[in-house]
C-alpha cells in the first residue's frame, strides 16, 4: 500500500532520548509516512530536538502546545491537524518503543478491509515483556472490565497503538470526547464501534519502555474507572451498537 497518505501521530512529554530513534524506525518501516510529534512543552528540551528534526526532514512535523494537557487532548489536536490535510490512514503511537514500528506495515495491510485497526496485547495469547505481574493483572482486568460494562468486543480496549481511516475521525465529534488519560483510548474505540465501523485487532508484542518514565497517575486510573460507565450509559447499556448513530 502506498504510504504517502499515512500519518503517524506521536505525543511527547520528556522524551528527548526517544524522539530521534523512534522517527528513524518509523521511516525505516514505512519510508513515505509522515510523522507528527505533539509536544506538551517538555521541560527536558524535547521540543528543541523536535524542531531540529523538523528542519532536516519534510516528513517530520511538530506541534508545540503550551503545557501538559493530557494524552487525549494531544491526540485530538493531532487528529484535527491530520484532517486539515490529505491523510487517509492516521496512526496513534507511543514515543518510547513500547509500540514497535516494525508492526506498522501489518496495520496498513489490516486496514485494507477495516476502518479501525487496534494493536492488541491479548489476542492470540498475552504478548507483554518487562511488566511486573501486578501491572499485567491490572491491565488484563481493565480490558475485561471494559468488555463487561460496554459490550464492546475487543480484547485490548485500553491499548494505544491504532490506525484510523480518515472517515472514522471525520465522523467522531471531538467535542463529545470527555476523557483525557488512557481511557481516551477506550472512548475513541467505543465511538467508532457505536457508529458500526469495521474494527480489526492485530496481535502485537508490547515491550515496556527502557528510557524515560511512565506518565500513568492515580488521577488517570480513576478517570478510566468511571468513564466506562458513562460510555455504557451513552449506549443505554445495550450490548450492541445502535442501528443508527448520530
Amino acid at each position: 500500500m502506498p504510504a504517502a497518505n499515512v500519518l503517524v501521530i506521536i505525543p511527547t512529554y520528556d522524551e528527548r532520548d526517544n524522539v530521534r530513534p523512534i522517527a528513524q524506525a518509523v521511516r525505516q518501516h514505512v519510508p513515505n509516512a509522515d510523522i507528527l510529534f505533539v509536544d506538551d512543552n517538555s521541560p527536558d528540551g524535547t521540543g528543541k530536538i523536535l524542531d531540529e528534526m523538523q528542519a532536516s526532514s519534510e516528513h517530520i512535523h511538530v506541534m508545540h502546545r503550551p503545557g501538559k494537557e493530557g494524552l487525549g487532548r494531544a491526540y485530538i489536536a493531532g487528529f484535527k491537524w491530520a484532517l486539515a490535510r490529505d491523510y487517509t490512514f492516521i496512526f496513534e503511537m507511543d514515543a518510547d518503543f513500547s509500540h514497535n514500528p516494525a508492526e506498522l506495515p501489518r496495520f496498513l495491510d489490516a486496514a485494507e478491509d477495516a476502518d479501525l485497526v487496534l494493536g492488541s496485547r491479548y489476542c492470540e495469547g498475552i504478548r507483554i515483556t518487562n511488566w511486573p505481574l501486578s501491572r499485567l493483572i491490572l491491565s488484563k482486568g481493565a480490558a475485561t472490565y471494559v468488555r463487561i460494562i460496554t459490550g464492546m468486543p475487543v480484547t485490548d480496549p485500553t491499548g494505544g497503538f491504532k490506525c484510523f481511516r480518515r472517515e472514522v475521525l471525520e465522523a467522531i465529534p471531538f467535542e463529545r470526547i470527555i476523557s483525557n488519560g488512557y481511557s481516551f483510548q477506550v472512548e475513541m474505540t467505543h465511538a467508532a464501534w457505536l457508529r458500526r465501523y469495521r474494527i480489526k485487532e492485530v496481535p502485537i508484542t508490547f515491550e515496556d519502555r527502557y528510557t524515560g518514565y511512565s506518565k500513568m497517575s492515580g488521577k488517570i486510573f480513576k478517570e478510566a474507572l468511571w468513564i466506562v460507565w458513562k460510555l455504557a450509559l451513552r449506549n443505554h447499556f445495550h450490548r450492541k451498537p445502535p442501528q443508527q448513530q448520530s
